[in-house]
């Protein structure tokens, strides 16, 4: 019973984080299924030069999207959070080298912080290749709106709060289903 109940833990997490994923995505396009959206794109027929880099242009636009979106803010975190888990791993087995070890830490964060940055670089050239420039730099427009900075400024306690009303909205609906599949299952003569 334990054993299934994790399992069923650990899938409810999977399907909170994939319906938190659908719900955070932008709609799809009218008539566009699901299906289509997550095809891989069928390649361009190529007449003439391969496609042009994003101009320079574009891409500070979409830079200007992930910061004022609040996504670098996920991207930032990963570094503190990394060195406190080293640091509490190598500190739990071996306490003697605390000193030295939160001095290498402090001298590696800019380097790390570098890595955080090239991140943000990443996700601008995906967004460029996903969105127009005009679209970019609307899109970064509502985000530097006072609307837009009380989305961003909501997002963390609005997720906690949505994970926490979805697990308990998959936990009821699970039952619910395991309910009615058995009462129907009953009435073809099966017990279970």
């Amino acid at each position: 019973m334990r054993t299934a109940v994790q399992k069923h833990t650990t899938i409810l997490g999977f399907c909170v984080a994939m319906t938190l994923a659908m719900m955070l995505a932008p709609p799809l396009g009218a008539g566009e299924s699901q299906a289509q959206k997550a095809a891989p794109a069928k390649p361009a027929v190529q007449t003439g030069p391969g496609p042009a880099a994003p101009g320079p242009s574009s891409l500070a636009a979409a830079r200007a999207l992930v910061v004022a979106s609040g996504m670098s803010r996920s991207f930032s975190i990963v570094i503190p959070q990394f060195m406190d888990q080293i640091a509490q791993s190598l500190v739990q087995t071996r306490p003697e080298i605390a000193k030295d070890l939160e001095a290498v830490l402090i001298e590696l964060k800019p380097e790390f912080d570098r890595q955080a940055d090239e991140m943000i670089d990443t996700a601008a050239r995906i967004y460029v290749r996903q969105m127009s420039e005009p679209d970019l730099a609307a899109a970064g427009a509502f985000f530097e709106s006072p609307a837009g900075k009380k989305y961003v400024e909501t997002q963390p306690a609005f997720l906690r709060e949505a994970v926490i009303a979805m697990q308990a909205w998959q936990g009821k609906i699970s039952a619910d289903m395991m309910t009615r599949v058995r009462e129907e299952m009953k009435k073809k003569g099966h017990e279970i």
